[in-house]
């Protein structure tokens, strides 16, 4: 009987080695595996950016077989900040949260002249470099310290650390991987988290807008006054939420009338507003809510309507003149008795009118400078005697510089024709102001975008 032969030690050992370098690559592929699911699952479930980053140190310590590790960001403040700390021990986080501030507060002392830092949003690699030379010095000799960058589209936005003073300890190559790829999702969450900010900015900003426009469009007319002898129709298109251009009915004598002598047109005379501001927007809106108020303060004052102006453009000067921002304003009043209608510009575009009589239109128009330019402007008046079938309207630029998608503008001749061809069909205020509208969509096609704020009145005398 034949005895087994025992292997030989070179016979063994490729075996045992293999068998150790397929358990080696098992026991790291399940490393990852696990690295992968546990981020996965922190970015999934935490909503706030400082949980996900609580679990982050101790998720790359366990991963790189280190002692500590810390997240230092660049916040966009200009400040260096130690986000999270892991260590194995409390006074060893003590002493390593003591070096790394220490270290932080030095490196910006010794940038804090540099221009622009805290407007930056990225520290350059050369700052870094100071900043880790200056907790190398901190720490405590023979602590290793090994580094990746969290890099974000705008660039570098913080770095992650791991720590040991473990002398036989080796950076790898799978351990610079796995530290990589804790830095990518780390970056991944501090995106989302300034989307999420963001977009909760831009909402918040798009409420705050609309309730501006629901408070402009509140202190414009909110129906038509029964003024005798006149029909009524107007619109008010705003391009954004808030818009700069104006149109008011003003009773003369309405600081000593009640509503419901203001809805019975019992006063005598009644002022016919339209005003622009230059731009869009906001401050546009803003000045318009100015311009209306001072606007009403002054005809409380009973004066005539230049003398009106001229007084708006003195009060409205200071505030306007340094805002590169002016307001276009034609101001009229109307006698329902005498079915007279007096009228001063302050540089706005003329309204039309249309005199049955004649078949003919004219434009109002006085010498007036902008609302704002100019503190010792004066204002010119004009008067013409209305009969009945006359016609006017009252418009802003809006109309007439409105383009169709060749970039050609509607222009005022365009709005003289139709308003004339609704006018001579004998229209009233109202289907003379949609026949308009109807003919300025049908030329400029249903895209508006980019366009700007359009506001018309049409006052027909019975």
């Amino acid at each position: 009987m034949s005895t087994p032969v025992s292997p030989s030690a070179s016979q063994v050992t490729p075996v045992v080695a293999l068998k150790e370098l397929v358990a080696n690559l098992n026991r790291q592929q399940k490393k990852t595996h696990e690295l992968l699911s546990n981020l996965s699952f922190a970015l999934r479930s935490f909503k706030n950016l400082n949980q996900f980053l609580e679990i982050i140190p101790l998720m790359v310590t366990r991963v790189t077989d280190a002692e500590s590790g810390a997240i230092i960001l660049f916040k966009k403040t200009g400040q260096l900040q130690i986000m999270q700390l892991h260590c194995q021990g409390e006074n060893d986080c003590n002493n390593l949260r003591h070096g790394i501030e220490t270290a932080i507060y030095q490196t910006l002392t010794d940038v804090i002249d540099r221009p622009n830092v805290a407007q930056n949003t990225t520290f350059d690699g050369n700052i870094w470099e100071k900043l880790e030379s200056n907790i190398e010095r901190d720490l405590d000799f023979g602590v290793k310290i090994f580094r990746t960058p969290i890099l974000l589209e705008s660039g570098e936005r913080g770095r992650l650390y791991v720590f040991t003073s473990n002398s036989s300890y080796e950076w790898t190559a799978d351990r610079q991987k796995l530290l990589q790829l804790v830095a990518d999702q780390t970056a991944v969450a501090i995106a989302n988290d300034e989307l999420t900010v963001e977009l909760r900015n831009k909402e918040r900003l798009n409420r705050e807008l609309e309730i501006g426009a629901e408070i402009q469009e509140r202190l414009l007319p909110k129906k038509f006054p029964d003024i005798p002898g006149l029909e009524l129709a107007a619109c008010y298109l705003n391009a954004n939420h808030v818009a700069g251009d104006y149109y008011d009915f003003i009773p003369a004598n309405y600081d000593r009338l009640t509503n419901k002598q203001i809805d019975a047109a019992v006063t005598n005379k009644w002022s016919i507003v339209i005003g622009d501001v230059m731009g869009k927007g906001v401050p546009a809106g803003l000045i318009m809510t100015m311009t209306r108020g001072m606007l009403r303060a002054e005809v409380l004052n009973g004066h005539s309507p230049a003398l009106i102006l001229q007084h708006l453009n003195r009060v409205m000067y200071a505030d306007l003149e340094n805002s590169s921002r002016f307001v276009t304003l034609f101001y009229s009043e109307y006698n329902p008795v005498t079915k007279t209608l007096t009228y001063t510009n302050a540089a706005h575009n003329p309204p039309l009118y249309w005199q049955a009589a004649t078949d003919r239109i004219s434009r109002l128009d006085t010498q007036g400078m902008l609302i704002g330019l100019d503190a010792d402007s004066e204002y010119e008046e004009g008067q013409i005697q209305l009969q009945s079938g006359d016609t006017i309207i009252y418009y802003t630029d809006g109309f007439t510089d409105a383009a169709n998608q060749d970039g050609e503008r509607f222009s005022e001749e365009n709005l003289i024709h139709t308003f004339h061809l609704a006018c001579q069909q004998r229209l009233g205020s109202q289907a003379t102001l949609d026949r308009i509208i109807a003919t300025l969509n049908t030329f400029i096609g249903v895209d508006r975008s980019g366009g700007d704020d359009m506001t018309m009145v049409v006052m027909k005398v019975n």
